[in-house]
């Protein structure tokens, strides 16, 4: 979930000059924050490491009538998955990627955008494609007065409006701040309409962004605010599969599908976990995650015993599990990790050597030596749900190659042993590397969790 803040009207209005039964999928593609494509395999790992771990600590630590739709899906070379989506009057398309751990859709918007911090991913910072709000007879800023307005600011005040004062009658909703764990952007909310081949969605909430940080392309918040997309279009259900990560930027993608109503889900697929009720906490953050009860983890079938206050969400919305598209790697608590990962020592450290060099340069750990191996055995790393859901991760989900002589578990953590307590946050973050090649899917209606292993294309 971002953080959202206020910023001073004078910054952002003089940019603007605005005129005041389906099923679709899209495509999923995959994206991530990489180093330059001359990078070594483990300075890639690190970034990928780093950055989940920061991801998970702005997770933690957040300031504060259509049937269905399919959309591709793609993978990207810096971490996560976007997708394209078509906005405005004519439609104008622009790609985004696609977050459950936020709830805002928001876009680079104007000729004048500006992001900083954005060569990382090999893209000249001022080409990067963008929204015209000039170009689109559907463009509206949103004001102060319209209720999506609260969506992003709960307690915004606005001057009354009466008959003598008319500037108040059209004051606009304040421009916005957002922090996420690799970047920030900033912008004004605008009334727009959301094009699907067959449907279209209007009077959709969607932030037009002028200045960012480390943000080369737009987010589509999926999480569970009033303001993200399943909420706004009224899905039902939302489900995904995605394709191997490669770092590469490769033109693969898989389906991202919308759901409104429809049949429901076919019987005896996916393995079902319900979703927790989201804390009663005083951060609205915490709002916007999808919380699921994880009632264990086995390593080769031993049960690693973590703590059930790190298991299990308790009302302030510290500890437990979520899920999230948007982070790469899964985190957990150190509390957590250090249990996983000395039972992976323990198992595996009669048949492979630790690589301690590869463990310092990659950020990952532990790794193994493999060279020469012909086959190589790993213990099961098996995440037990609430209801008899289990997650078997298949290996490649699990542990990552380097140089065909070495492999690091893609798990990590924030490194704060001996902190003893739980939280802030959520304990543990299912990213989206552990999630490829499942079926996952966001049940709404019945509020839970499904998910099937099977090979996404």
């Amino acid at each position: 979930m971002p953080t959202f803040f206020l910023l001073p009207l004078f910054s952002i209005f003089s940019i603007f000059s605005l005129t005041s039964a389906y099923s679709t999928t899209l495509s999923l593609s995959p994206t991530a924050v990489a180093p330059p494509l001359t990078a070594n395999p483990w300075q890639k790992l690190n970034h990928l490491a780093a950055a989940s771990s920061t991801r998970a600590h702005h997770l933690k630590h957040p300031k504060s009538n259509i049937s269905a739709a399919k959309v591709p899906l793609f993978p990207r070379g810096y971490g996560g998955y976007s997708i394209s989506l078509s906005f405005g009057t004519p439609p104008q398309t622009l790609s985004f990627i696609m977050d459950t751990g936020s709830s805002l859709v928001w876009f680079p918007c104007t000729q004048r955008y500006s992001c900083s911090s954005c060569s990382f991913v090999n893209v000249d910072p001022t080409n990067i494609p963008t929204f015209i709000p000039k170009s689109s007879s559907s463009s509206k800023i949103v004001g102060c007065r319209n209720p999506k307005c609260r969506w992003i600011f709960p307690s915004v005040q606005c001057r009354d409006c009466d008959n003598k004062n008319t500037t108040a009658c059209n004051e606009l909703c304040p421009p916005y701040i957002i922090q996420y764990g690799s970047g920030s952007t900033t912008g004004l909310l605008l009334s727009e309409t959301l094009i699907f081949p067959e449907k279209s969605v209007d009077n959709f909430a969607v932030g037009c962004s002028v200045f960012s940080s480390r943000q080369p392309e737009g987010i589509a918040g999926f999480g569970r605010g009033p303001e993200s997309l399943p909420v706004q279009m009224g899905l039902k259900r939302f489900s995904y599969c995605l394709v191997s990560h490669r770092f590469d930027d490769a033109p693969v993608s898989s389906d991202l599908i919308l759901t409104i109503g429809g049949a429901a889900a076919a019987k005896g697929g996916p393995n079902y976990t319900p979703f927790r009720k989201n804390p009663n906490s005083s951060n609205p953050a915490f709002l916007d995650y999808y919380y699921v009860t994880l009632r264990k983890i086995t390593v080769g079938g031993v049960n690693v015993k973590a703590p059930y206050k790190f298991l299990v969400a308790d009302s302030a919305g510290n500890g437990g599990t979520i899920v999230d598209s948007g982070t790469t790697f899964t985190f957990m608590d150190d509390q957590v990790f250090e249990l996983v990962a000395r039972e992976f020592e323990k198992q595996v450290g009669g048949n492979y050597s630790r690589a301690m060099e590869v463990e310092k340069q990659s950020g990952l750990r532990p790794c193994f030596n493999v060279s020469g191996e012909n086959t190589i055995t790993l213990p099961q790393l098996t995440f037990h749900f609430k209801g008899g859901a289990e997650m078997n991760l298949p290996l490649a989900d699990y542990f990552s190659f380097l140089e065909d002589s070495v492999i690091c578990m893609t798990i990590v953590t924030a490194g704060n042993a001996g902190r003893g307590g739980v939280g802030p946050g959520p304990a543990i973050i299912l990213g989206n590397y552990q999630q490829q090649n499942f079926y996952m899917e966001y049940d709404l209606e019945n509020e839970r969790l499904g998910f099937q292993q099977q090979l996404c294309k």
